[in-house]
């Protein structure tokens, strides 16, 4: 797969983390760093998908009803005991 090179400015203390890191897990820099942007993508492009899926439902006024609340609250509320 080709790679592009990118710059970011953090700060020192950051990378000393990063340094620790890559040092501990025998990998480098540009893999840690990319590891983490791929799961921060994922993670934020999965909660815009369902944050625009929900839109979408209030919009068609697809709302739980009060017994399915009802059902929801009883197994919180036993879950929380």
């Amino acid at each position: 797969m080709a790679t592009k090179q990118i710059s970011i400015r953090t700060s020192p203390d950051l990378i000393v983390k990063l340094d620790a890191l890559a040092n501990a897990t025998k990998r480098t820099r540009s893999h840690l760093v990319n590891q983490a942007m791929e799961e921060f993508v994922a993670r934020e492009a999965w909660q815009i998908t369902e944050i625009e899926k929900a839109l979408k439902e209030a919009d068609a006024g697809d709302f739980a009803t009060e017994s399915e609340l009802a059902v929801m609250d009883d197994k919180w509320m036993r879950n929380a005991r």
